[in-house]
């Protein structure tokens, strides 16, 4: 019986442009019979021909056909030696914290989606793991909350929901100098508008359920490795023991979502654009959060490692009785929590993404009852803001 799980043919990939390895990913096809999708194996267990004898695949929660390739172009799209495909973006962050001891000490975006929020605290707070929350757009402030045990920076860019950004080099250039690992949540932009591996990161993570499966139909989360074997083995065997791989039909459902994701993050750059633009000359809006305004206090460093400004904006308004009027009125933007699709959808992080936030650090951040974000997705974006002003102003 052939082994597949062991072919290198996606190595003669890596001369394509990213626009041709999303399409192709690592394998692209099955090698047995040409599928030129890959197939589903929707299969628990693989046969053996005899003893010492194996296809390379024993056991899906160990390694699955579908899940492999999947793990493989996102090893190739981010830059990394490899990587790991999950049941959500809660479980791949799980395994990253993971890699903290009891005492080690963990230095985080301060605005961080609200389900990591809760992972650090509430879970692994309770092993002895540290944590520090800092504007990581202030480098003095990051610097400044460096503790001897600190051994991992966690960060989101742009943050979620208030589209901080970070410089990933000079971080990482700190993390280096205290002998910490650099994890980048890369889900806003993806490798095609990021990549923070090759920006100094140790780690990337996703929750695919966003832009990279992009059409809200399957939770995933996806870790990248960068060059360290040690790590990646760590992770490896993480994964093997919780059981929080993900599955073959998930797995495929995020690489044809990946397919076509340069031409959707490209419409969703320029939907965002053109919406975040209108939404700041509404006299009911009091500011809009969007990191591609040439006023943005990070422009410059968006600029400098970024080649687009993703398809996420939040904005505050001047009520809660405006809020309530947007959530109601909306017809084709859908009032849903989640983003990345290729549908709109607008978000009340308050009481949904953001629900576990202590109310006194979300008022602090701006994260007030008069705050909503919204994923543009990709359909005309005249029709996206004839559907906002109705809801907003009729």
């Amino acid at each position: 019986m052939k082994n597949f799980s062991n072919y290198t043919d996606y190595d003669t990939k890596e001369n394509l442009s990213f626009d041709s390895k999303v399409v192709h990913g690592a394998l692209g096809t099955e090698p047995l019979t040409g599928a030129v999708s890959m197939p589903i194996f929707q299969a628990a267990t693989f046969r053996h021909p005899e003893l010492g004898n194996s296809t390379g695949f024993d056991y899906s929660r160990l390694k699955n056909p579908t899940r492999l390739e999947l793990e493989r172009t996102m090893a190739i799209l981010e830059g990394g030696i490899q990587g790991f495909a999950f049941s959500s973006g809660q479980a791949a962050n799980m395994a990253v914290f993971s890699l903290l001891n009891p005492g080690d000490h963990v230095i985080l975006s301060d605005d961080i989606y609200g389900g990591t929020f809760r992972i650090i605290g509430d879970v692994f707070g309770k092993y002895g793991v540290e944590h520090t929350y800092v504007d990581m757009s202030e480098l003095d402030e990051v610097k400044a909350a460096i503790k001897e045990n600190t051994r991992m920076f966690f960060v989101e860019t742009p943050t979620n929901p208030m589209m901080k950004v970070a410089d990933i080099q000079a971080i990482s250039e700190i993390a280096k100098s205290v002998g910490a690992l650099l994890v980048v949540d890369n889900t806003f932009l993806t490798p095609y508008f990021q990549k923070p591996l090759a920006l100094g990161a140790d780690i990337v993570t996703h929750s695919s359920t966003k832009y990279l499966g992009g059409h809200n139909d399957t939770i995933s989360g996806i870790v990248v490795v960068k060059d360290n074997e040690e790590i990646a083995e760590k992770i490896s065997i993480h994964i093997k023991s919780h059981g929080s791989q993900l599955s073959p039909m998930d797995s495929w459902l995020v690489l044809r979502g990946i397919k076509t994701l340069t031409v959707r993050m490209d419409k969703h750059n320029s939907n965002a654009k053109k919406v975040a633009e209108w939404l700041r000359t509404q006299k009911k809006v009091d500011k809009v959060y969007y990191v591609g305004f040439e006023d943005h206090k990070d422009y410059e460093v968006t600029l400098k490692q970024t080649t687009g400004f993703g398809g996420m904006i939040s904005f505050s308004v001047d009520s809660e009785e405006t809020v309530k009027k947007i959530l109601k009125g909306v017809d084709m933007v859908m009032f849903a929590e989640s983003l990345g699709g290729t549908e709109t959808l607008i978000t009340y992080p308050t009481t949904q993404t953001h629900e576990d936030t202590p109310v006194d650090v979300k008022e602090k951040l701006g994260i007030t009852t008069r705050f909503l974000r919204m994923s543009v997705g990709i359909e005309n974006p005249d029709d996206i803001i004839a559907d906002l002003d109705r809801a907003m102003n009729a």
